[in-house]
């Protein structure tokens, strides 16, 4: 009964392998010129992202710059400043300091040590 069950096992398993599409992989050389440019379309778009942002509008209507201004001082700039200013936006640290966690697990470890010991 084991050998006519793994057979049978076998033969469902081979007929899903023959049903299923077989999808190759296309490959072909880029230069490096469509690299750098898209690239710098894709650093561009996450400047423009970031100046869309409703938090950062509302920050520019403060300081007194029209969010649409904004987007076309971004869009008049050069590849190696839009580089530039991509790249301080990637080095800013993005969200809190830590300390609420360090808090959480401190409060764990004292539930923990009340309610669970023995």
């Amino acid at each position: 009964m084991n050998s006519a069950m793994t057979r049978t096992i076998c033969h469902v398993l081979i007929v899903l392998m023959a049903w299923m599409p077989v999808h190759f992989a296309q490959a072909g050389i880029i230069s490096t010129d469509q690299v750098v440019a898209s690239a710098a379309q894709a650093e561009r778009a996450a400047v423009l992202g970031l100046v869309s942002r409703s938090d950062i509008a509302g920050q520019l209507q403060a300081l007194g710059l029209d969010p649409q201004t904004a987007k076309d001082r971004v869009a008049a700039l050069s590849d190696d400043e839009v580089r530039s200013l991509a790249g301080k936006l990637d080095a800013l640290p993005a969200g809190a300091d830590g300390s609420a966690l360090v808090v959480l697990i401190l409060i764990g470890v004292l539930v923990w040590y009340f309610f669970f010991r023995k």
